[in-house]
């Protein structure tokens, strides 16, 4: 049995001449509840007999991820057997991105670029949190799992939630675990999760070398109560 519902605070340390806090920013409790409402809202959405594509496509809050999916391609990749486990970033993760990035992802001629950032969420296989949790402790505080992209995320335990690190400082976390879809399993992630991105070979002139540079996104937790914090045996 999974231990309770995971939340988190979707702050991301962004440095400020990458990104300027938003007038409307929340505040950090009221992020919290917004958080784990939207992770609710895209779980309630889902139904175990549909496939990724289908469930992310149906979420009220995982707009971006399909517009995304579907202009890197990978719309029938993820719609296949499988299965995947997929760390699936909400539309106001997104929305933290640097616009610079996500015009430079969001350009048909990086689409390229554009799989790695959206293959680098997905691990082969179905992953459940209780096996993250296991893994973690196994690994004295920490795991790591190679992505269909080819690089690995690092995964560690922070008040009782799970942590999901990327390269060059992107980082999420699971606010809604262990959502059952036909091909595999959903987790639901207040982070853009970044890789070491291969240039283009032959990268178009109208795009600066400056807006493909990947920025460092940090999320921080919300402090869970002890009682949920203590891992399933």
């Amino acid at each position: 049995m999974l231990r309770a519902k995971l939340f988190a605070v979707p702050l991301f340390a962004l440095s400020a001449a990458a990104l300027t806090a938003p007038a409307h920013a929340r505040t950090e409790e009221g992020a919290a509840e917004a958080t784990s409402a939207e992770a609710e809202a895209a779980a309630a959405a889902m139904e175990s007999s549909w496939n990724i594509v289908q469930n992310t496509t149906n979420s009220p809050e995982h707009k971006t991820l399909v517009k995304a999916l579907a202009s890197a391609g990978l719309v029938d990749t993820l719609s296949g057997a499988g299965p995947y486990t997929v760390f699936a970033p909400t539309d106001a993760a997104f929305a933290a991105v640097p616009q610079p990035m996500t015009d430079y992802l969001m350009n048909p001629l990086n689409k390229d670029s554009l799989a790695q950032v959206l293959t680098y969420h997905v691990v082969p296989g179905k992953i459940t949190a209780n096996d993250l949790y296991k893994q973690i402790k196994a690994g004295g505080g920490t795991a790591k799992l190679t992505t269909v992209e080819g690089q690995e995320l690092t995964f560690t335990e922070v008040q009782g939630n799970i942590k999901v690190d990327g390269t060059q400082g992107s980082s999420g976390y699971v606010t809604q675990a262990d959502v059952a879809q036909s091909n595999g399993v959903v987790h639901v992630l207040n982070g853009v999760l970044i890789p070491t991105i291969t240039p283009p070979s032959n990268p178009p002139a109208a795009a600066p070398a400056a807006d493909a540079a990947a920025p460092a996104t940090e999320a921080a937790p919300a402090a869970a109560p002890a009682s949920e914090a203590a891992p399933a045996n």
